[in-house]
Protein backbone atom coordinates (compact mmCIF):
# COMPACT_ATOMS: atom_id res chain seq x y z
CA UNK A 1 0.00 0.00 0.00
CA UNK A 2 1.07 3.53 -0.53
CA UNK A 3 1.18 6.39 1.98
CA UNK A 4 -0.48 9.43 0.89
CA UNK A 5 2.75 11.97 0.39
CA UNK A 6 4.88 8.86 0.22
CA UNK A 7 7.42 8.91 -2.27
CA UNK A 8 6.81 6.10 -4.92
CA UNK A 9 9.42 3.86 -5.69
CA UNK A 10 9.98 1.82 -9.12
CA UNK A 11 11.30 -1.85 -9.70
CA UNK A 12 12.24 -2.69 -12.96
CA UNK A 13 12.20 -6.35 -13.79
CA UNK A 14 14.28 -7.07 -17.26
CA UNK A 15 16.92 -7.99 -18.59
CA UNK A 16 20.72 -7.10 -16.66
CA UNK A 17 21.47 -4.45 -19.78
CA UNK A 18 18.18 -2.10 -18.69
CA UNK A 19 19.87 -0.59 -15.77
CA UNK A 20 22.77 1.48 -17.66
CA UNK A 21 20.79 4.42 -17.40
CA UNK A 22 22.26 7.93 -18.35
CA UNK A 23 21.84 9.79 -15.23
CA UNK A 24 21.45 6.86 -12.61
CA UNK A 25 22.89 7.88 -9.39
CA UNK A 26 23.55 6.63 -6.02
CA UNK A 27 23.70 3.34 -7.27
CA UNK A 28 24.20 0.08 -5.01
CA UNK A 29 24.08 -3.63 -5.59
CA UNK A 30 21.72 -4.78 -2.50
CA UNK A 31 21.81 -8.16 -1.56
CA UNK A 32 18.16 -9.19 0.09
CA UNK A 33 16.89 -12.03 2.04
CA UNK A 34 13.63 -13.04 1.63
CA UNK A 35 11.83 -16.06 3.61
CA UNK A 36 10.68 -17.51 -0.04
CA UNK A 37 14.45 -18.18 -0.90
CA UNK A 38 16.79 -16.96 -3.64
CA UNK A 39 15.94 -14.35 -5.80
CA UNK A 40 17.69 -14.03 -9.40
CA UNK A 41 20.03 -11.70 -8.36
CA UNK A 42 20.91 -8.93 -6.37
CA UNK A 43 18.81 -5.73 -7.17
CA UNK A 44 20.34 -2.16 -8.24
CA UNK A 45 19.03 0.51 -6.47
CA UNK A 46 19.22 3.93 -7.74
CA UNK A 47 17.79 7.12 -7.78
CA UNK A 48 16.58 9.03 -11.33
CA UNK A 49 15.52 12.51 -10.91
CA UNK A 50 15.26 12.23 -7.52
CA UNK A 51 13.36 9.00 -7.44
CA UNK A 52 14.44 5.40 -6.25
CA UNK A 53 14.73 2.84 -8.82
CA UNK A 54 15.04 -0.69 -8.04
CA UNK A 55 16.30 -3.25 -10.95
CA UNK A 56 16.22 -7.02 -10.68
CA UNK A 57 18.20 -9.02 -13.69
CA UNK A 58 14.94 -11.07 -14.04
CA UNK A 59 16.98 -14.45 -15.29
CA UNK A 60 20.39 -12.94 -13.08
CA UNK A 61 23.02 -10.84 -14.80
CA UNK A 62 24.60 -13.06 -17.56
CA UNK A 63 20.77 -14.92 -17.81
CA UNK A 64 21.63 -17.86 -15.86
CA UNK A 65 18.02 -19.12 -14.72
CA UNK A 66 15.60 -20.60 -17.23
CA UNK A 67 11.96 -19.41 -17.37
CA UNK A 68 10.53 -22.43 -15.22
CA UNK A 69 13.02 -22.22 -12.79
CA UNK A 70 13.14 -18.33 -11.62
CA UNK A 71 12.00 -17.89 -8.27
CA UNK A 72 9.27 -15.43 -8.92
CA UNK A 73 7.60 -15.20 -5.24
CA UNK A 74 11.20 -14.47 -4.22
CA UNK A 75 11.80 -11.57 -7.14
CA UNK A 76 8.69 -9.75 -5.79
CA UNK A 77 8.92 -10.38 -2.52
CA UNK A 78 12.13 -8.73 -1.99
CA UNK A 79 11.35 -5.55 -4.72
CA UNK A 80 8.43 -5.18 -2.03
CA UNK A 81 11.10 -5.35 1.03
CA UNK A 82 13.11 -2.76 -0.37
CA UNK A 83 9.80 -0.23 -0.87
CA UNK A 84 8.58 -0.39 -4.23
CA UNK A 85 5.27 0.36 -4.82
CA UNK A 86 5.29 -0.05 -8.97
CA UNK A 87 6.55 -2.88 -11.18
CA UNK A 88 7.49 -2.05 -14.83
CA UNK A 89 8.04 -5.12 -16.21
CA UNK A 90 10.04 -5.09 -19.72
CA UNK A 91 10.26 -8.62 -21.81
CA UNK A 92 11.05 -10.41 -25.25
CA UNK A 93 7.96 -11.82 -27.02
CA UNK A 94 7.24 -13.63 -29.86
CA UNK A 95 4.52 -12.27 -32.28
CA UNK A 96 1.14 -13.82 -33.29
CA UNK A 97 -0.13 -10.91 -36.02
CA UNK A 98 1.49 -9.65 -39.18
CA UNK A 99 1.12 -6.35 -37.89
CA UNK A 100 3.07 -6.78 -34.76
CA UNK A 101 6.91 -6.96 -36.14
CA UNK A 102 9.73 -7.59 -34.38
CA UNK A 103 10.64 -4.46 -32.47
CA UNK A 104 7.14 -3.67 -31.98
CA UNK A 105 6.24 -2.57 -28.15
CA UNK A 106 3.05 -4.10 -27.09
CA UNK A 107 1.87 -2.79 -23.74
CA UNK A 108 -0.39 -5.64 -23.54
CA UNK A 109 -3.38 -5.45 -20.71
CA UNK A 110 -4.59 -9.06 -20.11
CA UNK A 111 -2.82 -12.67 -19.98
CA UNK A 112 -3.66 -16.08 -20.51
CA UNK A 113 -1.39 -18.17 -18.41
CA UNK A 114 -0.63 -21.90 -19.74
CA UNK A 115 1.99 -22.47 -17.39
CA UNK A 116 2.06 -25.51 -14.94
CA UNK A 117 5.36 -26.03 -13.35
CA UNK A 118 5.72 -22.94 -11.38
CA UNK A 119 4.21 -21.66 -7.59
CA UNK A 120 1.53 -19.00 -8.06
CA UNK A 121 0.84 -17.54 -5.37
CA UNK A 122 2.10 -16.38 -1.82
CA UNK A 123 -0.62 -17.54 0.51
CA UNK A 124 -1.12 -21.28 0.98
CA UNK A 125 -2.65 -24.21 3.88
CA UNK A 126 -3.10 -21.81 6.70
CA UNK A 127 -3.37 -18.61 5.12
CA UNK A 128 -5.72 -18.35 1.61
CA UNK A 129 -6.51 -15.40 0.04
CA UNK A 130 -7.66 -14.93 -3.35
CA UNK A 131 -7.12 -11.55 -5.25
CA UNK A 132 -9.10 -9.85 -7.90
CA UNK A 133 -7.61 -10.35 -11.54
CA UNK A 134 -10.11 -9.47 -13.96
CA UNK A 135 -7.75 -6.27 -15.05
CA UNK A 136 -4.44 -7.92 -14.29
CA UNK A 137 -2.34 -4.79 -15.41
CA UNK A 138 -2.22 -1.44 -13.90
CA UNK A 139 -4.13 1.17 -16.00
CA UNK A 140 -1.93 4.27 -15.33
CA UNK A 141 1.12 2.22 -15.19
CA UNK A 142 0.03 1.20 -19.08
CA UNK A 143 -0.85 4.33 -19.98
CA UNK A 144 2.49 6.21 -18.85
CA UNK A 145 4.36 3.16 -20.96
CA UNK A 146 2.06 3.86 -23.57
CA UNK A 147 2.53 7.54 -24.15
CA UNK A 148 6.35 7.27 -22.97
CA UNK A 149 6.70 5.57 -25.66
CA UNK A 150 4.74 7.16 -28.37
CA UNK A 151 6.42 10.26 -27.07
CA UNK A 152 10.10 8.38 -28.07
CA UNK A 153 8.76 7.89 -31.59
CA UNK A 154 9.08 4.10 -30.17
CA UNK A 155 6.22 1.30 -32.44
CA UNK A 156 4.09 1.23 -29.88
CA UNK A 157 0.96 -1.04 -29.41
CA UNK A 158 -1.75 -0.10 -26.60
CA UNK A 159 -3.30 -3.46 -25.53
CA UNK A 160 -3.17 -7.05 -26.11
CA UNK A 161 -3.37 -10.57 -24.59
CA UNK A 162 0.09 -12.09 -23.88
CA UNK A 163 -0.23 -16.46 -23.46
CA UNK A 164 2.49 -17.07 -21.06
CA UNK A 165 3.92 -20.91 -22.00
CA UNK A 166 5.81 -23.13 -19.70
CA UNK A 167 9.43 -23.28 -22.39
CA UNK A 168 12.05 -23.54 -22.14
CA UNK A 169 11.57 -24.81 -25.86
CA UNK A 170 9.41 -22.59 -28.33
CA UNK A 171 6.18 -23.65 -29.55
CA UNK A 172 5.26 -25.94 -31.79
CA UNK A 173 3.48 -25.02 -34.81
CA UNK A 174 -0.26 -26.55 -34.13
CA UNK A 175 -0.08 -24.40 -30.53
CA UNK A 176 0.98 -21.25 -32.15
CA UNK A 177 -2.00 -21.57 -34.51
CA UNK A 178 -3.97 -22.40 -31.65
CA UNK A 179 -3.48 -19.62 -29.77
CA UNK A 180 -3.80 -17.17 -32.65
CA UNK A 181 -6.70 -18.72 -32.62
CA UNK A 182 -8.00 -17.90 -29.68
CA UNK A 183 -7.41 -14.00 -30.52
CA UNK A 184 -3.51 -13.92 -28.72
CA UNK A 185 -1.34 -11.10 -30.09
CA UNK A 186 2.49 -12.09 -28.11
CA UNK A 187 3.65 -15.18 -26.70
CA UNK A 188 6.66 -15.52 -23.21
CA UNK A 189 7.82 -17.33 -20.50
CA UNK A 190 7.83 -14.76 -17.82
CA UNK A 191 5.00 -12.70 -16.42
CA UNK A 192 3.51 -15.49 -15.49
CA UNK A 193 3.08 -15.60 -12.20
CA UNK A 194 5.28 -12.70 -11.72
CA UNK A 195 1.62 -10.44 -12.73
CA UNK A 196 -0.23 -12.34 -10.35
CA UNK A 197 2.32 -12.06 -7.26
CA UNK A 198 2.62 -8.54 -7.77
CA UNK A 199 -0.79 -8.08 -6.93
CA UNK A 200 -0.82 -10.13 -4.08
CA UNK A 201 1.86 -8.06 -3.00
CA UNK A 202 -0.07 -4.91 -3.62
CA UNK A 203 2.22 -3.20 -5.89
CA UNK A 204 0.98 -1.80 -9.39
CA UNK A 205 2.52 -3.80 -12.62
CA UNK A 206 2.46 -3.39 -16.13
CA UNK A 207 4.60 -5.01 -18.92
CA UNK A 208 6.40 -4.10 -22.10
CA UNK A 209 6.42 -6.62 -24.26
CA UNK A 210 8.67 -6.49 -26.64
CA UNK A 211 8.47 -8.23 -30.17
CA UNK A 212 11.75 -9.97 -31.08
CA UNK A 213 10.09 -12.76 -33.80
CA UNK A 214 7.11 -14.07 -35.34
CA UNK A 215 7.36 -17.24 -33.56
CA UNK A 216 6.73 -20.19 -35.87
CA UNK A 217 3.35 -19.90 -37.33
CA UNK A 218 4.65 -17.04 -39.74
CA UNK A 219 4.86 -19.07 -43.48
CA UNK A 220 7.48 -16.46 -44.41
CA UNK A 221 9.71 -16.36 -41.81
CA UNK A 222 11.79 -19.04 -40.24
CA UNK A 223 11.69 -20.66 -36.70
CA UNK A 224 12.46 -19.12 -33.98
CA UNK A 225 16.10 -19.19 -32.94
CA UNK A 226 18.00 -17.58 -30.11
CA UNK A 227 20.51 -16.12 -32.76
CA UNK A 228 17.66 -14.04 -34.87
CA UNK A 229 15.80 -13.29 -31.31
CA UNK A 230 19.46 -11.92 -29.66
CA UNK A 231 20.08 -9.52 -32.38
CA UNK A 232 16.35 -7.69 -32.49
CA UNK A 233 16.92 -7.69 -28.00
CA UNK A 234 19.95 -5.71 -28.68
CA UNK A 235 17.95 -3.33 -30.52
CA UNK A 236 15.27 -3.49 -28.13
CA UNK A 237 17.37 -2.97 -25.04
CA UNK A 238 18.30 0.65 -26.22
CA UNK A 239 14.66 1.61 -26.71
CA UNK A 240 13.70 0.03 -23.07
CA UNK A 241 16.45 2.07 -21.53
CA UNK A 242 15.28 4.87 -23.06
CA UNK A 243 11.57 4.26 -22.21
CA UNK A 244 12.51 3.45 -18.36
CA UNK A 245 14.46 6.81 -18.35
CA UNK A 246 11.38 8.18 -19.94
CA UNK A 247 8.18 6.94 -17.99
CA UNK A 248 10.09 6.22 -14.49
CA UNK A 249 10.01 9.93 -12.92
CA UNK A 250 6.78 10.77 -14.34
CA UNK A 251 5.49 8.14 -11.57
CA UNK A 252 6.74 10.75 -9.08
CA UNK A 253 4.00 12.50 -9.14
CA UNK A 254 0.92 10.14 -7.71
CA UNK A 255 -0.16 11.01 -4.42
CA UNK A 256 -1.80 8.28 -2.24
CA UNK A 257 -2.82 4.63 -3.42
CA UNK A 258 -3.45 3.91 -7.17
CA UNK A 259 -7.01 4.86 -7.97
CA UNK A 260 -7.55 1.41 -9.37
CA UNK A 261 -7.09 -0.72 -6.89
CA UNK A 262 -3.37 -2.41 -6.77
CA UNK A 263 -1.82 -0.89 -3.76
CA UNK A 264 -5.51 -2.33 -1.65
CA UNK A 265 -5.49 -5.32 -3.13
CA UNK A 266 -5.93 -7.42 -0.15
CA UNK A 267 -8.14 -5.59 1.57
CA UNK A 268 -11.00 -8.09 1.04
CA UNK A 269 -8.88 -10.60 -0.37
CA UNK A 270 -7.78 -13.01 2.72
CA UNK A 271 -10.54 -15.70 3.80
CA UNK A 272 -9.13 -17.50 6.32
CA UNK A 273 -10.73 -16.56 9.66
CA UNK A 274 -8.17 -14.57 11.74
CA UNK A 275 -8.38 -17.41 14.97
CA UNK A 276 -6.99 -20.07 11.57
CA UNK A 277 -4.17 -18.20 10.46
CA UNK A 278 -0.66 -19.75 10.32
CA UNK A 279 1.36 -17.80 12.61
CA UNK A 280 4.65 -19.15 10.56
CA UNK A 281 2.53 -18.09 7.63
CA UNK A 282 1.78 -14.39 9.26
CA UNK A 283 5.43 -14.07 9.74
CA UNK A 284 6.55 -14.71 6.29
CA UNK A 285 4.23 -12.75 4.17
CA UNK A 286 5.37 -9.76 6.91
CA UNK A 287 6.56 -7.79 3.69
CA UNK A 288 3.81 -9.06 0.67
CA UNK A 289 0.41 -8.70 3.17
CA UNK A 290 1.69 -7.46 6.68
CA UNK A 291 -0.44 -4.13 5.81
CA UNK A 292 -3.48 -6.49 6.27
CA UNK A 293 -2.68 -8.82 8.53
CA UNK A 294 -1.32 -6.90 11.25
CA UNK A 295 -4.90 -4.95 11.74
Amino acid sequence: MAEAGKQPVVGIIGGSGLYDIDGLTNTRWEKVFSPFGAPSDEVLVGELNGLKLCFLPRHGRGHRIPPSELNFRANIDVLKRLGCTEILSLSACGSFKQELAPGTFVIVDQFIDRTFARVKSFFSTGLVAHVGFGDPVCKRLGDALYDGAKNLGIDVVRGGTYLVMEGPQFSTKAESNLYRSWGCDVVGMTNMPEAKLAREAEMCYATVSMVTDYDCWHPDHDHVTVEAIVAVLLSNADKGRSLVKDVAPKLAGRAGNCPYGCHTALDTAIITAPDARDPGMIEKLDAVAGRVLRR
